[in-house]
């Protein structure tokens, strides 16, 4: 009688790239696949060149512990990249790291480096020149973001859909219409806590992106009524506006957008005296709001 071989099968004898990578590590965050690296030499192929080919990198899914050796190690071959996070990586990433990345990725379509304080101006510029088919990017808090570098980014990257520069306080009205000129398939836009920011900027911006759907000016204080009946002139699919903060803007420009339906984050002065009536007597006194 023959001998039957019961060979015993892994994980690893199934085809990689065909079943594991789309039917299992595609589902593994990194932090998971990073500790997965670490079980033998023949999980650490698998796991290095499922990287080499992953189309999304979020650096959140880690946490703010990834090492910076163990990020440059992980991104060093993949040139096919789509999705870039690394939010996480804030308190330590620099030119020096980014900068590779980018440079060998030229299909990101986007990139968040919100609170990278420690990049520079030139990382942006290599964001432009690397990556024309940007849809959307975050700077949030990145002071670093200047006038020059906003302006190339709007002449090099003509699909930008969505744009977040809260805090880059450098921006001002010029740059942002020239923003606004040159990206008028914007969709999503935030220009918050920024004190440059006037009337022209939000007026250039309703009148050259009629497709905006999301509009962040909380902060802006010097922005008035005028700009925002400007932005419901405009923009017809506006979705959300958000001003909280906005002292010079009121319920004559606000009200326009309501009975469209958009979502504001200020409360009607009705509302918001009844919110504080009852923070201080505890309780909603019934009012007959049709008098």
């Amino acid at each position: 009688m023959a001998k039957i071989n019961h060979r015993t099968c892994s994980l690893l004898d199934l085809p990689w790239e065909d079943v594991l990578f789309p039917r299992i590590l595609d589902y593994l965050p990194v932090d998971q696949l990073v500790r997965l690296q670490r079980v033998s030499k023949s999980f650490q192929s698998l796991v290095q060149l499922y990287l080499r080919n992953c189309h999304c990198f979020d650096s959140t899914q880690i946490g703010p512990h990834l090492p910076k050796a163990a990020f440059c190690n992980m991104l060093k071959e993949n040139e096919v990249l789509h999705r870039l996070n690394l939010q996480s990586c804030s308190e330590w990433l620099t030119d020096r790291e980014l900068l590779p990345v980018v440079g060998q990725n030229h299909h990101l379509l986007s990139i968040n480096l919100n609170n990278c304080l420690l990049l520079s101006r030139q990382s942006l510029v290599a964001i432009c020149l690397s990556c024309p088919h940007l849809q959307n990017i975050s700077m949030a808090h990145c002071e670093w973001v200047d006038g020059l570098s906003l302006r190339s980014l709007a002449d090099h990257c003509k699909d930008l859909n969505s744009i977040d520069v809260t805090a880059c306080r450098q921006l001002k009205d010029e740059v942002v219409c020239y923003l606004a000129q040159n990206s008028c398939k914007l969709r999503s836009l935030s220009l918050a806590v920024n004190a440059n920011i006037t009337d022209v900027a939000v007026h250039e911006v309703a009148k050259c992106c009629r497709d905006l759907e999301h509009l962040d000016l909380t902060g802006c204080l010097r922005v008035k009524n005028e700009s925002i009946r400007s932005v419901a002139e405009y923009c017809p699919k506006l979705q959300s506006l958000k001003v909280k903060h906005c002292h010079n803007v009121t319920e004559s420009s606000l009200d326009i957008l309501r009975k469209r339906h958009v979502e504001i984050d200020v409360e009607p002065p009705l509302q918001r005296a009844l919110i504080l009536l009852q923070d201080i007597v505890g309780f909603a006194p019934f009012i007959n709001l049709q008098i």
